[in-house]
């Protein structure tokens, strides 16, 4: 700039002011002792096309400095007296301005993508959307998703507000671009939504004052829209540009995304539930005169089902057996639950055979060498009648632990049942006895995790067949639910929480034959002899 300066000294500042001054990036006005104008250059020309010579400088400038923008004036002593105006508009501030604006966006994305994945539940998911979209983005927010059954789930709310489900017999197509956007179209620019059109279930209930302007973006998705985010503005607020705009599909993005997640999520639980319902072990209760109950835990806490399993299959007559089974699947966990289904449901198409055990289990181990695994089971059948006051038990091993019976005095014996495992050999044997029980008395049905579950003083000592048979020994005269519930109670207690396999038990009783009612009038409570 110096070099300009020196410069106009050796020219007439009225007729070279373009040659001096127009390669300066800046509009320049010459102005003399008394403050008017005696040139401009030609930048200046075109930012105060009412400006020209004889102007008042400071009336020139001041509107000009007074427009938005960080515009500012400076001063530079020329020879003679007169005075170089410079005109700034400082671009640097409005770049810095907008550099601020997009980090703060960049920050917000940033702490949407967190608060947006941190929950798999939808209806959470939902929410946080809408909340979030009303306090950053705009007055109002609504979240349409995807039609469920014939009708609109739709979640909004305000800046101020909450938020509130419904779930709408709503049109989508009365809504210039929302149905567009519910199929994962691009979004119609809020320029063309009228917003006097919007239908009332559109609008939050808070939102106050009527919508001055609407912008509608798509959900998208994994594969498939989550749905459809819709931002609503006061009227006296600026409507959506289209920086704006793109603000908000950046923000959709990171809430489709976090939607799709949870939808999928919920829709992979329930698709579980349901087909755990077929894996978990059933509910037991008296049947016939006999009092059933079952107890089960899973190798790990977190998980429900295992390779351990239990099932009743009630007499298709009234003359006829009720066959309980208990089994150990090889190993642990999901895999080891899927083989424990495919087992249950042989045996429960097997059941009207129950009558024959050594033909159940030749049939049940056929089926499973038929199907390619590495695993294999062992099993206890019980056949269960009550006749001449008497629980009457066939009871058949394959490779499984002998079952024991509690006598009402508190004897324990082992039943004299064994067989080969099943699921391994083409050719399988099993040895079935016969016992009975008098009322008072019990026939334990156990798997391996609770004489093999490892814990006590030193944490390595097992729980073993003694233990067992001296815990049993103390439930002499009990009720089925109440020896199971002791069982379970000593395992766990012994275990605490180390690792430990699956362990399943199910008690068989004869009943006394005179119960007190419980407080509900219907479970076999305390008894006298």
């Amino acid at each position: 700039m110096s070099d300009q300066v020196s410069e106009i000294t050796r020219l007439d500042v009225t007729t070279g002011i373009d040659t001096v001054w127009g390669p300066v990036p800046h509009p320049v006005l010459i102005a003399d002792r008394t403050g008017r104008v005696r040139t401009l250059s030609a930048s200046a020309r075109s930012v105060l096309p009412e400006v020209g010579p004889g102007s008042v400088v400071e009336d020139s400038v001041t509107p000009w400095l007074s427009e938005a923008g960080e515009r500012t004036a400076h001063t530079t002593e020329l020879p003679g007296g007169d005075k170089a105006w410079w005109l700034i508009e400082d671009a640097g501030g409005a770049a810095l301005r907008s550099l601020t604006v997009e980090r703060e966006r960049a920050a917000f994305l940033d702490e949407a993508s967190a608060v947006l994945m941190a929950s798999l539940n939808i209806d959470r998911c939902m929410e946080a959307t809408v909340q979030m979209a009303a306090r950053h983005l705009a007055d109002g927010a609504v979240l349409v998703a995807p039609r469920t059954a014939g009708r609109i789930p739709v979640v909004s709310g305000t800046r101020d507000g909450g938020t509130r489900h419904r779930v709408l017999d709503a049109d989508p197509a009365e809504v210039a671009g929302l149905s567009e956007a519910l199929r994962g179209f691009p979004p119609v620019p809020s320029r063309w939504i009228d917003p006097a059109q919007l239908p009332d279930w559109l609008v939050p209930q808070d939102f106050s004052g009527t919508v001055g302007s609407v912008v509608i973006t798509p959900l998208p998705g994994h594969g498939v829209p989550a749905g459809a985010l819709v931002l609503l503005r006061h009227t006296s607020h600026t409507a959506f540009d289209d920086g704006e705009e793109v603000f908000a599909r950046l923000f959709a993005a990171r809430a489709g995304a976090a939607l799709s997640a949870a939808r999928l999520y919920a829709e992979q639980s329930a698709i579980t539930r349901t087909l755990m319902r077929e894996l978990l072990p059933p509910q037991l209760h008296r049947l016939d005169g006999i009092e059933l109950a079952g107890g089960y835990r899973a190798s790990e806490d977190h998980e429900t089902v295992g390779g351990d399993f239990y099932d009743v299959h009630p007499a298709a007559t009234p003359d006829g057996e009720t066959l309980v089974v208990l089994g150990d699947v090889c190993g642990k966990g999901l895999e080891a639950a899927v083989l424990t289904g495919k087992i249950r449901n042989t045996l429960q198409a097997l059941a009207p055979l129950a009558h024959d055990h050594g033909g159940v289990l030749r049939l049940l181990n056929s089926a499973l060498l038929s199907v390619e695994h590495t695993r294999f089971a062992t099993l206890v059948l019980a056949s269960v009648s009550r006749r001449d006051g008497l629980v009457r038990l066939r009871l058949t091993s394959a490779g499984h632990l002998a079952p024991l019976i509690v006598r009402d005095d508190g004897r324990v014996e082992e039943v004299e049942t064994r067989g080969t495992l099943v699921g391994v050999m083409p050719d399988i044997r099993a040895l079935t006895v016969e016992a009975s029980l008098a009322p008072g008395e019990t026939c334990l049905l156990f798997t391996d995790g609770v004489t093999e579950a490892r814990g006590g003083p030193f944490g390595g000592d097992m729980f073993g067949e003694s233990r067992l048979s001296a815990a049993l020994a103390q439930c002499a005269g009990l009720p089925a639910e109440a020896v199971v519930e002791r069982i379970m109670m000593l395992t766990s207690g012994w275990v605490d929480d180390r690792c430990h396999d699956d362990i399943a038990v199910v008690a068989i009783t004869a009943p006394r034959r005179n119960h007190l009612s419980a407080v509900d009038g219907h479970t076999a409570g305390r008894f006298t002899a």
